[in-house]
Parts: structure tokens; sequence; C-alpha cells
């Protein structure tokens, strides 16, 4: 089943590229004019030492700081929104054909994003209780312990991408529930939450190539700008350079990390919609193998049902 969901996700991504292109070029010239605007406010007199403002450690501890602090936060919320906005574009090209209004935003963008605030939020409490426990435990127990402490976050991974298949709801007007979203991905959750981990490496990856061809670029804009303008004109060219460079780093990482999960997202949510197998390239036999994999989660958890049920009528009939 990880093969499946894996595979079909990144031919989802390889051949829709265009497509998210297409639809989501609005939010993608958004995203870098709001970059560009907050990196030429921030940009020091000397560049950026980390190559972008979103990165650059913050020294100053004057009211000028803490000022510079709250515009980055405010940064990273518009660069999430201009995200996530960009994948709402994207799952409704994919799986529904609609041509959206390039800048379009609504209550459904708004459902979009309060559910990434609440799996966040399930992700938080769930994680934090189980990494306290493990640490307990691992002064108890010592290797096993620790073994439960890196464990904990591939099961609340886990957990949570259960109960992801919200989100692409929310981008096409269906009204799932998390309890739904619970009840469609059972039989699938490991296949799941494995694909989510290779598909979070695969971000990584291509965010890290990414942020080595910015930086290469701006190198070799510091490196012959100078040589091929004047002094003056130079000092302007490479503070532009420095401004581009700045902007483009997040903005680029967020084109990418939407691109990938949305992918990943709308291959899941066809798996559990059947109609929309066509739209992410799924053939009939793998959304067969997704039901069987559901129906044995089912059988499995009614013959649990069944035996407790059986077995607590037993410990009564012998009290």
């Amino acid at each position: 089943m990880i093969l499946i969901v894996l595979g079909r996700t990144l031919e989802l991504a390889r051949d829709r590229l265009p497509t998210l292109f297409a639809s989501g070029w609005g939010y993608m010239l958004l995203l870098l004019a709001l970059n560009v605007a907050i990196s030429a406010r921030l940009l020091p007199d000397t560049g950026f030492t980390t190559g972008s403002y979103m990165t650059e450690p913050i020294t100053d501890v004057s009211d000028e700081g803490r000022r510079e602090a709250a515009l980055r936060m405010l940064a990273i919320v518009a660069n999430v929104i201009a995200g996530f906005s960009i994948g709402v574009a994207y799952l409704r090209r994919i799986l529904l054909g609609r041509r959206e209004f390039v800048l379009a935003f609504g209550a459904r963008n708004l459902r979009v994003g309060w559910k990434i605030v609440l799996l966040a939020l399930i992700g938080v409490l769930m994680l934090a209780p189980m990494m306290l426990g493990s640490a307990l435990l691992a002064t108890a127990t010592g290797p096993l312990g620790a073994l439960v402490f890196f464990a904990s976050p591939f099961v609340v991974l886990m957990l949570v991408q259960r109960l992801s298949l919200v989100l692409p709801a929310a981008a096409l007007d269906d009204p799932m529930t998390l309890g739904t979203s619970w009840r469609l991905t059972r039989g699938m959750g490991i296949a799941v939450a494995l694909a989510a981990l290779v598909i979070s490496f695969a971000v990584l990856v291509a965010c890290g190539l990414w942020w080595g061809a910015v930086a290469l670029t701006g190198e070799l804009a510091r490196l012959f700008l100078p040589e091929l303008l004047s002094p003056q004109t130079a000092v302007s060219a490479l503070r532009g350079v420095g401004i581009l460079r700045s902007a483009l780093l997040p903005a680029g990482i967020m084109v990418l990390a939407t691109w990938l999960f949305s992918s990943l997202h709308a291959t899941s949510y066809a798996l559990a919609r059947e109609r929309f197998v066509t739209e992410v390239g799924l053939r009939r036999q793998e959304v067969e193998r997704a039901e069987a994999a559901r129906e044995r989660a089912r059988t499995h958890a009614a013959r649990r049902a069944v035996s407790s049920v059986v077995g607590l009528g037993r410990d009564r009939a012998r009290d």
C-alpha cells in the first residue's frame, strides 16, 4: 500500500507541475512581492549573513529588534496563508477541473486554514504527553524509553495523517469531519504516514537544492557584477540581488512544500473518495486494494469488539 500512495503521489507531482503554476501563479507572484518588500525593509548594509531575512538571527534587543521579530512572525503567517491558498487552487484544478480567480480567497480558504491549525494543535497535544511519558520511561528502563521517545513523532504523524483528509476535503467543499477521515483511512494509516515521512524528506532535499541554487546565484553575482559594472551601479545591483535572493528562498520553499504535500493529499483523498481516481492517475486495482485494506481493518476491529464483549460476559458468568 505504501508503494501505491508514494508512487502515485510522486507521479502526480511530476505530471501536474505545470498545473501548479497555472493555478497558483497569482499567489506565487504575491508571495514573491511580499518577501521582496520585507527583505528590502530588513536588509542591513552588509547584507544578510544567512542569505534571507527569514533565517537571519535577531541580536538587537531594543524596540527595533522587537519590531523586526514581529514583522518576521507576520511574514511567516502571510507565507503560510499564501502557500495553502496555492494548494487550494492546485487541488481544485486537479480534482474538479476548476479555474478559479488567480487571487481567489474566501470562506473556503479560511476553512482550510482553520483545519491546518486544528491538526497542528492535535499533533502538539498528542506529542507533548507522549514525549514526556517516554522521557520518564527512559529514566527507568533506559533503551526502551529512548526507543519510545524517538518513535513518538512517527506515531503522532500517523495519527494526524489519518485525520488530514479534512484538508483536501475543505478545499473541495466536502463537509468531511475528523471522524469520517479517520474511518476512511482505516487500514491505510501506516502507508499514508510512511508516505508522508518520505515526502517530508523529499521536501527537505528539494528545499536544500533550492537554497543551494539561490545561494550560488547570489555568490556568482557578487563575484562578477563588480567587474562588469561601475562601482556605484554595482553596489545598487548587489543590493537588489541580496533582496531578491532573500525573497526567493522562503517563497520557493513554501511553493515546493505546497506542491509535494498537496499532491500527497490529492492521492490520499482520491483513495478515499473513489470518484476522483482518474484525476490523480490511480488504477482500479489500486483502489480495490485500498478498499480491501479498509475492510480488513474493519473486520479486525469488529472481531476485537466481539471478543471483548464475549470475554466480559464470561467474566460476569464466573462471578
